[in-house]
Formats: structure tokens, C-alpha cells, sequence
């Protein structure tokens, strides 16, 4: 069996491929059983090509024990740099006809994933949620099924926020500026059911950022059928 120790490369070339080698070989394979050559194999016929040699006669190379962190490292090269080199020259053409490329330098990295990205770690304090969510038809802010929903929010994780967007807006992350630039405004409304709120689910319009909500008997039912864990089906886990 294959040792997992560098060959000799140092810094992050001869780390990468050793993280590679143990994801890719488990359970004492042989890294020949592997049958790899220095030849990319992409994952769907779509991007028109079936194989692509990482060097000069990559095809005859078989990938050893030997040479697993030089493979790693074209590999990397290749998905990340030189076999995207035309798709990001267009990128960068088409995104400075609306924004010069020069002009960018005002911002740091951060300001960039902001700007294009928004918050990806969404943030609120009660007076945020108070003044920017819209309780309607059924529902005041001073409704114990609204504010229950309130406090349920101020309590998640900040992965059961991001989830909670993404099931009531159609987004996981919020706007630069947070809840007072999400447009439409989050809008919660009383849904009516028979047979009880206890026994019913919410359900939301994304577009327009509309959520149904039952007023439920108190704030573990509501926190219960709002939490952060989404299905197969983009509705939380515990909703079904």
C-alpha cells in the first residue's frame, strides 16, 4: 500500500496533493488501481471536449505514487487558471462595458463580494426586524403570533438565517445595507386554517417575499415550523 508522505515538494503543492491522495484513495487502494493518467476528464460532455493532456503526452503518464502531487497541481492549474483563461477574458470584457475594470481598484476584496454578493452572513437586532417586516392582514406588530416570529428569528444561528431567506425570499443572503434594502420588504400575514394554526405549515409568495404564517398557540410552535433546516424540496426540513 501507497505511503501518504511527501516526495520531497514543500509548501502548498506537496499539501494539496497529499489532501488529494487521501480523499481520493481509501481503504488501502493502490493508487495504480486508479487507472489515472495526466489526461482531465471533466464531468459532462457539455463543455465539448472528452479529455484534455495536462502536459505534453499526458495520455502515456500514468498517475503514481511519485508524481500524485505534480498531477494535483495541473489539475488545479487547469480548472482553475489555464483551461478558463478565454471564459474569464470575456468575463472581464463584457463587465467593463458597464464597469470599467480600473475602476474597481477603489474597493477591497470584502467591499467586491459585498457589492456583488450582498450579506452573506445575514444580520438583524430585533429594532431591524420591528421596523423593516410588514405584519398584514390578520397580523399588527403587536400581535403575539408576529412577535413570537420576532423572537424565533433573533434566536437562529446565523446558517438557520441564511436557510430561513432562502425559504422566504428565494435567496439565502440579504442586500448590502441588510433587511432595509430587501425589496419587496418581508411581509408576514395571518394564514387562517381549519382544524387549528397548531396543525397547519407556513407557506410563502417568494416573489413578492409574502409569508403565511398561522398564529400559532405559542413561541415553540413557531419555532418549530420556521427552522433552519431545508428538505430536497427547499421548504424547511421539519415543515413536512
Amino acid at each position: 500500500v501507497v505511503s501518504t508522505q511527501s516526495t520531497g515538494s514543500s509548501g502548498i503543492n506537496a499539501e494539496y496533493g497529499k489532501q488529494w491522495y487521501q480523499r481520493r484513495v481509501r481503504g488501502g487502494t493502490k493508487i495504480r488501481d486508479l487507472c489515472l493518467d495526466f489526461q482531465y476528464t471533466p464531468g459532462s460532455r457539455v463543455y465539448g471536449y472528452t479529455e484534455h493532456e495536462l502536459k505534453p503526452g499526458g495520455a502515456g503518464v500514468p498517475v503514481t505514487v511519485h508524481n500524485m502531487e505534480e498531477y494535483a497541481d495541473l489539475c488545479r492549474s487547469f480548472c482553475l487558471h489555464t483551461g478558463i483563461r478565454r471564459q474569464m477574458e470575456a468575463f472581464r470584457s463584457g463587465f467593463s462595458v458597464v464597469l470599467p475594470i480600473s475602476r474597481m481598484k477603489m474597493f477591497v476584496p470584502a467591499e467586491l463580494q459585498l457589492l456583488l454578493c450582498g450579506e452573506m452572513s445575514p444580520q438583524w437586532s430585533r429594532k431591524e426586524l420591528l421596523q423593516y417586516t410588514e405584519p398584514r392582514f390578520g397580523y399588527t406588530r403587536e400581535s403575539k403570533g408576529f412577535l413570537n416570529l420576532i423572537q424565533v428569528l433573533l434566536e437562529m444561528s446565523g446558517t438557520e438565517r441564511k436557510c430561513f431567506l432562502q425559504f422566504a425570499t428565494g435567496c439565502s443572503s440579504l442586500p448590502p445595507g441588510g433587511l432595509a434594502n430587501l425589496s419587496p420588504r418581508l411581509t408576514v400575514v395571518k394564514k387562517d386554517v381549519e382544524g387549528g394554526p397548531d396543525m397547519s405549515l407556513p407557506s410563502v409568495n417568494t416573489c413578492v417575499h409574502y409569508l403565511k404564517l398561522p398564529e400559532y398557540s405559542s413561541k415553540r410552535n413557531t419555532a418549530t415550523t420556521a427552522p433552519p433546516v431545508h428538505s430536497g424540496e427547499g421548504i424547511p426540513s421539519q415543515l413536512m
